[in-house]
């Protein structure tokens, strides 16, 4: 559950998010907020069914979640992100949100063994309910809010068009995707030198 996907599968599959390390942060960017009405990535069925696929590697295995409690967990790891970045409070319902989800599917820890290497496993307990994959992501969640040192490198996109977050390695890191929101920046700076007659600099 630790294998993120490339951008490139991401995009290819039809999203602009960059493949953090975090898989709350992709999930959330499944919302974007600077539209009106907010525009929901999961909305077409066949889209949701791609980004769960590509997010499949770093989340146990089970069914696709059901689309409604879905989104009702993803609203709320995007208001609890927005809001640390914002300096506001959180919906009454986010915290509440994500530690049911999380719950919703006890996990015990087992020795795997193929004979040659010995590790630990997790167990996700989905025959007492829930779905495997959405609690995997609201724990993350929790792992997420309350570790000082990953909030601090939270960010949102420096394109004021776009409302994409991502967690910044480097305090040079603007964009959400070099490819997407950080050419459109290059290419708007090399318009306007041209238009000044700077091209040189």
């Amino acid at each position: 559950m630790t294998v993120s996907p490339s951008l490139d599968e991401l995009q290819r599959a039809g999203f602009p998010m960059g493949g953090e390390s975090s898989v709350a942060v992709d999930f959330a960017d499944t919302l974007v907020t600077t539209t009106d009405p907010w525009t929901d990535l999961l909305a077409d069925p066949s889209a949701a069914a791609r980004w769960w696929k590509v997010q499949a590697a770093r989340l146990p295995t089970g069914p696709p979640p059901d689309p409604m409690t879905s989104r009702r967990l993803r609203n709320a790891v995007r208001d609890l992100l927005d809001s640390h970045l914002e300096g506001r409070s959180t919906q009454a319902t986010s915290v509440e949100d994500v530690n049911a989800l999380a719950a919703a599917v006890p996990t015990s820890v087992r020795i795997a063994s193929d004979g040659a290497k010995v590790e630990a496993e997790t167990r996700w307990h989905v025959e007492t309910g829930g779905n495997a994959p959405l609690a995997a992501i609201a724990r993350e969640t929790v792992l997420l809010i309350t570790d000082p040192e990953r909030m601090a490198r939270l960010r949102r996109c420096a394109n004021p068009d776009c409302s994409m977050l991502f967690l910044a390695e480097t305090k040079r890191r603007l964009w959400c995707t070099a490819n997407l929101c950080g050419n459109r920046a290059r290419v708007a700076r090399y318009y306007q030198r041209t238009r000044s007659g700077t091209t040189g600099a």
